[in-house]
């Protein structure tokens, strides 16, 4: 009782009632929710953190790939194509024998995990003149592999525990992967040595207070050698890397954690009466506010417009959406975030609110849009992260419904369902949406006219609930399942 009293007399001074902000927000450059009309003035040059108009545009110019879950910082970058419009063949499986398959514990004891699963979405990149493809899989490892033939580039990279979450690549160009694990640890990893050294990692357990568990699901955000990074140590935490070369030319780092802070508050303590309140999802910046969101369903926005001149992060935005929100959430042009929320609390605010939403923080006092419910039954609701397509966003369900969903209005414009559940997050590439389902099947759809439902272009089996994001890099779709094997997906 006296370590609960102590957590929220620290966490209380976050304050606020249920929706309220500690600040207003700070907006600069782009991140103006305006955009130039005819005859308007030239908009300022962009001088924030995660400029708004590159949404739907590649992580950066310095390493082209698909290099963190969902591409970029606002989490809307989806690959390259071109896109197969006929059945697809598939070009390797790895391993080519056996399967990716580890021990691991929780609370529902110990049992053995094989494949990839939520969120697995593999990183892609080009480097050295080949492509990369590098992911984290159940067998307690991290892999390096050739995009062109499957084999391995380096040797694996072994943890303690299997790895669910999407690594990173450094969009900065140094030879770094960084990467969670549910073996507690957070890590940044060379890549241009013979085999991939761990050069830091970070402890759940090196923050206080922390609540739920240990693990490192989400993947982290490198904008100008800082990560931002949320754990189910349920904290928010920013890192300066300060990465370099040596003079052998090893690329090296000295990290230090600048700055953490609860993801709770004693609000959401009570309204959630429970400690479940990890964040599980990758955050997301938009201008100079960087968000995210927890199992309690708190969705927060945090202003790091002063970082770099050592001015604390102050809440600027709090929404809670009633249940758990693992999904990542995606942030339009305009700063507005979409949001996808779970059912399984079954809370009057989660009805209220419903479990597909859009959110405008420049709102005040009630930010909400408009929302989609999906609390028919119960476990439902929402666990991958939606896709921002044309002028529709597209969620996916726990009951296996894909809808695709006016950005402007909320109207539900189609929807189809699929074997469910479906928990990887929706891909579209040039007007093709990529989707699996969990009886093994990927599926791909002609999305062009997003008015009417989608037409079906193709199908292909692969085995084992797919539960992992698909990447698509140059028209080759890369993705693993429950089955036990990763695949590399191309056109005939």
């Amino acid at each position: 009782m006296v370590g609960l009293v102590a957590v929220l007399g620290l966490t209380s001074c976050d304050g606020g009632g249920d929706d309220t902000p500690d600040a207003a927000p700070s907006w600069s450059g782009s991140a103006s929710p305006n955009p130039a009309g005819a005859g308007a003035a030239e908009p300022a040059a962009f001088t924030g953190w995660s400029d708004p108009a590159l949404v739907g545009k590649p992580y950066g110019d310095k390493v082209t790939g698909l290099l963190t879950f969902r591409g970029n910082p606002t989490r809307t970058y989806y690959g390259t194509g071109p896109m197969p419009r006929t059945t697809p063949a598939r070009k390797w499986q790895f391993p080519r024998s056996g399967g990716l398959c580890g021990e691991s514990t929780d609370e529902k004891g110990t049992r053995v995990w094989c494949g990839t699963g939520w969120t697995g979405q593999p990183a892609v990149f080009e480097r050295d003149g080949r492509t990369w493809v590098v992911f984290g899989a159940y067998d307690h490892k991290i892999h390096f592999l050739d995009a062109e033939t499957g084999g391995r580039i380096l040797p694996d990279f072994p943890t303690g525990d299997i790895i669910k979450g999407s690594v990173t690549v450094d969009p900065d160009g140094f030879p770094l992967v960084y990467s969670g694990s549910r073996d507690n640890y957070y890590r940044v990893i060379a890549i241009d040595r013979g085999r991939p050294t761990e050069l830091w990692k970070l402890s759940a357990r090196a923050v206080s207070p922390t609540m739920w568990n240990d693990d490192f699901d989400g993947a982290g955000l490198i904008i100008d050698d800082y990560l931002f990074l949320g754990g189910e140590n349920s904290q928010f935490h920013i890192v300066k890397l300060n990465r370099k070369y040596a003079a052998d030319g090893k690329v090296t780092v000295k990290p230090k954690l600048v700055f953490n802070t609860p993801g709770w508050d004693a609000q959401l303590l009570r309204d959630v009466d429970d400690r479940m309140v990890s964040i599980e999802n990758s955050v997301a910046i938009s201008g100079n506010v960087v968000y995210f969101a927890n199992s309690g369903g708190l969705v927060q926005g945090w202003d790091i417009s002063g970082l770099k001149q050592g001015r604390k992060p102050k809440r600027v935005f709090r929404f809670w959406t009633g249940d758990d929100t693992d999904a990542s959430i995606a942030i339009d042009e305009t700063g507005a975030l979409y949001v996808g929320s779970e059912y399984e609390r079954g809370t009057a605010r989660s009805k209220q609110v419903g479990q597909m939403m859009k959110l405008d923080p420049k709102r005040k006092g009630n930010p909400s849009v408009w929302h989609v419910d999906d609390h028919a039954r119960k476990p439902a609701g929402i666990w991958g992260s939606p896709a921002l397509h044309r002028d529709i966003a597209i969620f996916d369900t726990q009951g296996g419904e894909v809808l695709g969903v006016d950005r402007a209005t909320g109207a539900v414009r189609w929807r189809f369902e699929l074997p469910g559940p479906t928990w990887q997050s929706p891909v579209v590439v040039d007007d093709v949406l990529v989707i699996g389902d969990c009886n093994g099947t990927l599926h791909a759809y002609d999305v062009a006219d997003t008015t009417a439902a989608p037409k079906p272009l193709w199908k292909i089996k692969l085995g084992g609930c797919i539960e992992s994001t698909p990447a698509v890099w140059r028209g080759r779709i890369y993705v693993g399942t429950r089955a036990g094997a990763f695949h590399a997906i191309a056109a005939r």
